[in-house]
């Protein structure tokens, strides 16, 4: 499976995009940012660029899943509303091309990639290049949010579901698990 991770921003916008490729293991196809400021000082400008620059990341590499990290607070209603703008092309973007989207919380991803809900930025950094085997610096650190979203979501979808009573019913709902 192929998931894209976003984070979302009306100045930048990061994107990650992976492929699983075993039980627990992931590979990068693409990461990057749109730089919509630089470009643009009209808001409904930057949002068309975003969602355009989103539509060529879809086109380009098939995710399966989009993921995105949900949004709970902003220090100031302005960053809050520009924020959602943002999400809502990223959704949307998503959502033409019939490819589901999943929303995450900033805890829910940090546990995932690092195994603490409370970690640092340059923590989750970290584990996103450890675990993808990133050696680039420049532009990874605008994208290391979406890469974590990607990895959070990857990860969700590769663990078992919990609700298994017994052996037969794992391997009833999970058999793509099984070897053979």
């Amino acid at each position: 499976m192929i998931f894209m991770g976003i984070d979302p921003g009306s100045v930048i916008c990061g994107y990650g995009v992976i492929e699983k490729t075993g039980n627990s293991s992931f590979r990068v196809l693409e990461f990057g940012v749109v730089e919509a400021k630089k470009r643009f000082d009209s808001m409904p400008q930057r949002l068309s660029m975003i969602y355009e620059e989103l539509i060529a990341v879809i086109e380009r590499t098939l995710p399966d899943e989009i993921s995105l990290e949900a949004t709970f607070y902003a220090k100031n209603a302005q960053s809050l509303i520009k924020l959602s703008h943002a999400r809502g092309v990223a959704m949307l973007a998503g959502n033409q091309r019939s490819i589901p989207v999943i929303e995450y919380s900033a805890k829910e991803v940090k546990r995932a990639v690092t195994g603490n809900g409370n970690a640092s930025k340059e923590q989750v950094g970290f584990m996103v290049k450890s675990l993808l085997n990133i050696e680039e610096e420049s532009t990874f650190f605008d994208a290391t949010d979406a890469l974590a979203v990607a990895l959070c979501h990857g990860m969700k979808r590769s663990t078992p579901k919990k609700s298994a009573k017994s052996w037969m019913q794992f391997i009833h709902e999970n058999p793509d698990r099984i070897k053979r």
